[in-house]
């Protein structure tokens, strides 16, 4: 019982005193997408060190134990995205699919800086918005795989995705008036 309880304060101390750089570390591995926030992955990891049972080994070094644990997560996290990878060259079909939510497909009304604008208005979006929008329309997520993944609701990633789609339509449409003036 005492090694277990050792082993609580010894990663509570070690949690505690390093949640900053546990979390920087996976920023440092993976960057692109949705699901793959450093705090969401640090929590995970610590709820799964804590969760273990109370006749497992005790951990003589905590630190290498925990970015272990950390490295074997982004590992998991990486193998599961590779169904979801689009091939480079199709990545120009996407962008243009997606700008046709904007603009229609009638007559290829974009330009190709319109098409610039419209990646640099994804990119300068809140983290939250931007993120709902590459994880559906550019990785295929659905809302439910989302939710089950984050356990965000379904309504709010909906809802997140609707203002994100409002704001990029303003965005987009300003842009347009000012550069041709309609």
């Amino acid at each position: 019982m005492a090694a277990k309880t050792e082993n609580h304060n010894n990663l509570t101390t070690f949690f505690n005193d390093e949640y900053g750089s546990l979390r920087s570390y996976v920023q440092s591995k993976i960057r692109d997408t949705s699901e793959r926030d450093a705090e969401d992955i640090v929590q995970d990891v610590a709820l799964r060190i804590f969760s273990r049972p109370d006749d497992a080994i005790p951990i003589t070094n905590v630190g290498g134990f925990v970015y272990n644990a950390i490295r074997n997560r982004i590992i998991d996290i990486m193998r599961g995205k590779k169904e979801r990878k689009l091939p480079s060259e199709d990545i120009d079909g996407q962008w243009q699919e997606f700008a046709e939510l904007f603009y229609g497909d009638a007559d290829n009304s974009y330009s190709p800086e319109m098409e610039a604008a419209l990646k640099k208005a994804v990119s300068d979006l809140k983290p939250a918005y931007r993120d709902i929008i590459i994880a559906v329309d550019f990785e295929g997520y659905t809302y439910k795989e989302i939710s089950e993944r984050t356990g965000i609701p379904s309504g709010t990633l909906m809802s997140r995705r609707h203002r994100a789609m409002s704001e990029l339509s303003k965005t987009l449409e300003n842009i347009k008036e000012f550069n041709y003036g309609t």
